[in-house]
Formats: C-alpha cells, structure tokens, sequence
C-alpha cells in the first residue's frame, strides 16, 4: 500500500520561539483538515539554512510526500494535490517572484522560479534525480539576491534555496503539475484570490475573512474573488 503523509523540516525551533509557533500552529491546521494523515517532523541543526531543504527527499518516511514549511496553514482539502503528484511526480505553485534571473550570479536565463514551501511528491527514481541535483545546485550556485529595500536601499539575501530547486527543474527537464496559487497563498504579496485558499503560508495569522470566504466557496458554492 502507497503510503501519504506530510513532512516539515525545520531548523532553530530550539531556539526561536516563533518558528516552534508557528510549526505548532500548522500541525493543529493539518489535523483539523485532514486527521487521517500522518505527519513527520524532521528537525536539522540549528547551523543548516536553506539551502539544506533539498534533503527532503532522503528525510520523508512517505511515498507520497507534501513537503510545507512551518509557517504554513492548512485551509482546505489537499486530497488534488496529492492526486497529481501521483499522476505528474511533482506538482507545487510558481513562486510570487516567478523570474529566477532575480539570482543574478546564477541565472541568467527567464527560468521559472517555484516556491518549496509547499512541494506534493511521489518517490521514484525520476524525483529522486531531480531531489538530488537540486542538493547540487545549492551547494554549488551562487544564489544570492541583491533588491533594493526600504528607501531604495541596496540589500542582499545571502542564499535560498529555490534558486538550486529552479536549476534542477531546468537540468532535468521535469515538467512539474503547476497548482494555482491557492494551494501557496503568499502574504502579503498575493492579495486577491479567486476560489478557497488552500495553503495560507506566511507568518501572518490569517485573517477572519479569508475563512468565511473559504466556507462560503464550498460546493456548490458559485466560486468568487476576494480582496485581502
């Protein structure tokens, strides 16, 4: 039998208060939306970072993974996605920041950027090689992003992860199931949506109003848009 489970990897939830929240707070969404599946917390040194994401394959006890970061909320059914990771071996959103080039020292090309906070995937010798060359990629490319911040201030991110994730992608010609964004709602980037909210993922509590709207876009709900 296929078994289907949900993973977290984290790192400094010893000693951050607000990522132990918020990984509680995620559980507690998961099991009131869905109490039948298992979940599997994987926690690193507090010296890993991002780019030690890619390890999730290795580290998820399931054949059929959801991968979510901690701060993540479960809003809604999964069971589709679920359903076409088993049918495509990987299906995740594109990222809010969708141009990879944005790691200017390792992209250069219009790459697709897609976001790993929430990642559906069945284990088999193709993910297995993308999951792996993804750990290449992020040792080895330079995935720093220069933007400007408050005041028209030059800054730098010093990694992420998403960089390696969206090289692999490329390498290995993997054609991943793309989910809406519902199924990856970034706050505060995404501010309108059309249909439920699957996945709340940022720090934010999620406002009052997004959870009536979800109740009231049940079937046979006619489906809307919302302003958050």
């Amino acid at each position: 039998m296929i078994s289907r489970g949900v993973l977290y990897v984290v790192w400094g939830k010893e000693t951050n208060p607000k990522i132990a929240t918020a990984l509680e707070r995620s559980i507690a969404s998961l099991r009131k939306i869905h109490p039948e599946l298992a979940y599997h917390v994987h926690s690193l040194g507090d010296a890993s970072t991002l780019l030690d994401k890619g390890s999730m394959y290795g580290l998820s006890p399931f054949d059929d993974t959801l991968f979510l970061d901690a701060d993540t909320v479960v809003l809604d059914r999964l069971d589709y996605g679920f359903e076409q990771a088993s049918r495509h071996q990987l299906a995740c959103a594109i990222c809010e920041a969708p141009y990879a080039r944005r790691y200017m020292y390792a992209v250069q090309s219009d790459l697709i950027e897609y976001n790993t906070g929430v990642l559906f995937f069945r284990k088999s010798t193709k993910t297995r090689q993308l999951f792996e060359r993804w750990q290449h990629h992020g040792k080895a490319a330079d995935s720093r992003i220069p933007f400007l911040g408050p005041n028209g201030v030059l800054v730098e991110m010093p990694r992420n992860d998403q960089c390696g994730f969206a090289l692999a992608v490329d390498e290995t010609g993997f054609n991943p199931f793309v989910l809406p964004f519902n199924w990856n709602f970034r706050s505060p980037w995404h501010t309108t949506v059309f249909g439920p909210v699957k996945i709340w993922h940022g720090y934010a509590p999620v406002p009052p109003l997004v959870e009536r709207f979800n109740k009231s876009m049940q079937p046979p709900a006619i489906l809307n848009f919302i302003q958050v």
